[in-house]
């Protein structure tokens, strides 16, 4: 714990102290709440809401269990500097993606999000039935990406004796390689994509959390940047084409 700073929870102690045993069951709830994100078939509104509510649910309830009251540690309040720190680290996960992609692009035939195709038959009735539920899901995404992240850190710090600093370090890789191979089915199992790619905006992303303590922060970045990707997509899919030039 760092005196007279909000510092993460739980890799030390504090508020509460997680046990070995504690952590492997938070990890088991992220893989478990994953599981059913991508298992379940109810894809038709509002029944859709049922696999990204259990992918956000499943390791609150796990973390509930774990910490008691203190579950809600992963969170602060937030104002406009929560808001500024958002759009600060949208811009900087944008920003690195694009770059990456263009890195890769130079070595790899990347595929296109699954999603990406669907756009140009889409409504803005239909855009908007798409956005709102993964308000829900990136919530459940930075679940998948912290409280790795944090379980690493313990280890780091509590087990191998590294510092606070490099365990950091470490966490980041880790969680960043762990959400990327979540995402090895959407790119048709392209691991420089997943890996690589969306490992590195999974660092970028939890950068967000790592300045702030605050995952709501994290959560606002990643739906700033998932929805400017989306809305992006859907104006270039409607834009009219003058076939005369």
């Amino acid at each position: 714990m760092i005196a007279g700073k909000q510092d993460f929870p739980f890799y030390d102690g504090h508020p509460v102290e997680v046990s070995g045993l504690g952590w492997l069951f938070l990890l088991a709830s992220v893989a478990l709440a994953f599981l059913a994100l991508v298992s379940i078939p109810l894809r038709s509104f509002p029944v859709y809401l049922v696999p990204t509510l259990l992918f956000a649910g499943i390791p609150l309830l796990a973390l509930r269990l774990v910490t008691g009251r203190y579950w809600t540690a992963l969170f602060r309040p937030i104002g406009w500097n929560s808001a500024g720190f958002m759009i600060l680290f949208a811009m900087l996960s944008l920003a690195g993606s694009l770059g990456m992609g263009l890195l890769l692009q130079q070595f790899f035939e990347l595929h296109a999000n699954p999603v990406s195709a669907s756009f140009a038959s889409m409504s803005t009735l239909d855009v908007a039935a798409l956005l709102l539920p993964t308000v829900i899901q990136l919530i459940g995404e930075e679940l998948l990406g912290i409280l790795p992240f944090l379980a690493v850190l313990w280890i780091c710090v509590k087990h191998l004796r590294l510092t606070r600093s490099w365990g950091i370090g470490v966490g980041l890789l880790v969680s960043g390689l762990i959400f990327g191979a979540a995402h090895l089915p959407t790119y048709d199992w392209h691991w420089a994509q997943s890996l690589l790619g969306i490992g590195f905006t999974r660092v970028l992303l939890t950068l967000a959390y790592v300045v702030t303590k605050n995952l709501w922060v994290s959560a606002g970045t990643h739906i700033l940047n998932d929805w400017a990707g989306f809305l992006f997509l859907f104006a270039a899919a409607h834009v009219p084409i003058d076939p005369g030039g």
